[in-house]
């Protein structure tokens, strides 16, 4: 089997503290895995390690076979694998439609140059309206980032992380501070569109997590305790033991943790 990305023997030290421990995972395409684990075990430093922004002390990473570890965010980014973080980072002075362009540009082969004005680039003017309906913010399309609501600033980092056309996309705690039915939304919109894409997403919130992901990867300690279905994960006496207790009968029926 094929595998949109892999870590093997992955470890991270800062100083004498190692923070990932061994840690071995592989990801066919087109699956949804959710990293949960409690705070400090290390799973911001695995997305950090993942996306080039820290170098592992030992092991690889592997995007559809290919070692990137070694290489820096952006190349990492241009074969394929884009980032969202827990900060909304987007451009707050620039509207809808023009940060999801900024991100469809490069895509599409337009590199650095002043010989084209963008109004007539009628491809990524396309895409980038596509892109506002996949997000749905098709009527918020001159409205400056900075006057969205938290929610439609999460979407839209969304959508400017899936412009480049990336095929495996990282999110870091995607619904964080929203409400329930805000969450709820935005479920769904994940879902939408990362179709046929991988995906590695942290979070928190256990609904989340188990209305999400196809697999669920528990990491402890910079250690990978379990890599396993959602049901399976819920069974494991070792997980709930770790992380889990009562947040798994709260996510069965539909809590928050």
């Amino acid at each position: 089997m094929s595998y949109a990305l892999e870590l093997k023997n992955l470890r991270k030290s800062f100083g004498k503290t190692e923070i990932i421990r061994g840690i071995d995972l592989a990801i066919p395409a087109g699956e949804r895995v959710g990293v949960i684990g409690p705070n400090g075990a290390g799973k911001s430093t695995l997305f950090n390690l993942i996306s080039g922004r820290f170098e592992p002390s030992s092991g690889e990473v592997l995007l559809d076979g290919q070692r990137i570890n070694g290489k820096k965010p952006f190349e990492i980014n241009r074969l394929g694998l884009s980032r969202s973080f827990q900060i909304t980072n987007i451009f707050p002075k620039l509207s809808v439609f023009e940060n999801l362009r900024c991100g469809v540009l490069w895509s599409l082969g337009y590199r650095y140059t002043f010989l084209k004005f963008l109004a007539d680039l009628k491809d990524a003017n396309e895409r980038t309206d596509e892109l506002m309906e996949m997000v749905k913010l098709d009527k918020k399309h001159d409205v400056l980032a900075m006057n969205l609501t938290y929610a439609e600033q999460r979407a839209l980092e969304i959508g400017i992380t899936i412009a480049g056309g990336a095929h495996v996309i990282l999110l870091d705690e995607p619904t964080a501070g929203m409400s329930k039915s805000e969450t709820s939304r935005f479920i769904k919109l994940i879902k939408d569109v990362t179709v046929g894409k991988t995906l590695l997403t942290v979070e928190h919130d256990m609904g989340v997590v188990f209305g999400l992901a196809d697999k669920i990867a528990v990491v402890v300690y910079g250690e990978l305790l379990a890599y396993d279905t959602p049901e399976a994960v819920r069974a494991n006496a070792r997980v709930q033991k770790a992380y889990l207790g009562s947040s798994v009968a709260e996510a069965q029926a539909g809590g928050h943790a």
